[in-house]
């Protein structure tokens, strides 16, 4: 498994980020806040999602690279 990429970190960021603020908007009654950070979060997950996917198709290249070269 190779290290993460830059797609899946900023995910993984984006969906700390969002879940601080959809917490902070539903302890403070920020309706729009909440909303915020839910959306932010959701977008984290796509974009760490899609880096995965990415991360795994690489490696997967270099598994069959790997093999012919055999």
């Amino acid at each position: 498994m190779g290290l993460p990429n830059e797609d899946e970190m900023k995910g993984k960021f984006d969906q700390a980020s969002g879940a601080i603020k959809d917490k902070v908007g539903e302890a403070t009654g920020d309706r729009d806040l909440e909303e915020r950070g839910e959306a932010q979060r959701a977008g984290g997950n796509i974009q760490e999602g899609f880096g995965t996917a990415r991360r795994k198709v690489g490696d997967a290249i270099e598994d069959v690279g790997d093999a012919i070269k055999r």
